[in-house]
């Protein structure tokens, strides 16, 4: 990945092997103008991307199919300094279909074992529930 400050707070990243760029921008309550993604942002989707990416790997696998669930994503920011995100609150609804007992808790389980959960739960609070 490359990144590029492009000024006024923005800053382009690449995506090296598939060309695919973004764009960020800093939030409005940190002086940007939110016209994107934040980075704190980025990390709290990833963190539901991740949990979603994880739990289809563990549905495929056992031919589970899950399309069209939902990871909706809530980042609560420090009120004190520094500045840091302080806990993301992902909600995570199934689709209606008739998942049985063990194929639930086979997927819940799945979606703690994510990486980036991994990563941060040591760091920040994660508040993570599942709708079935």
């Amino acid at each position: 990945m490359k990144s590029v400050y492009l000024g006024d707070l923005r800053v382009e990243s690449e995506h090296l092997q598939s060309g695919t760029r973004l764009t960020t921008d800093a939030p409005v309550d940190n002086a940007g103008k939110g016209a994107s993604f934040s980075p704190t942002d980025l990390c709290a989707v990833a963190l539901g991307n991740c949990i979603l990416t994880t739990m289809g790997i563990f549905a495929a696998q056992r031919e589970i199919d899950i399309r069209g669930a939902e990871a909706e994503v809530e980042k609560i920011m420090t009120a004190e300094p520094p500045r840091r995100i302080a806990e993301i609150r992902v909600r995570i609804r199934m689709p209606d279909k008739d998942y049985s007992d063990k194929e639930k808790l086979t997927l819940e389980r799945a979606a703690h074992t994510c990486a980036v959960h991994n990563t941060l739960r040591d760091a920040l609070k994660i508040d993570l529930a599942i709708t079935w």
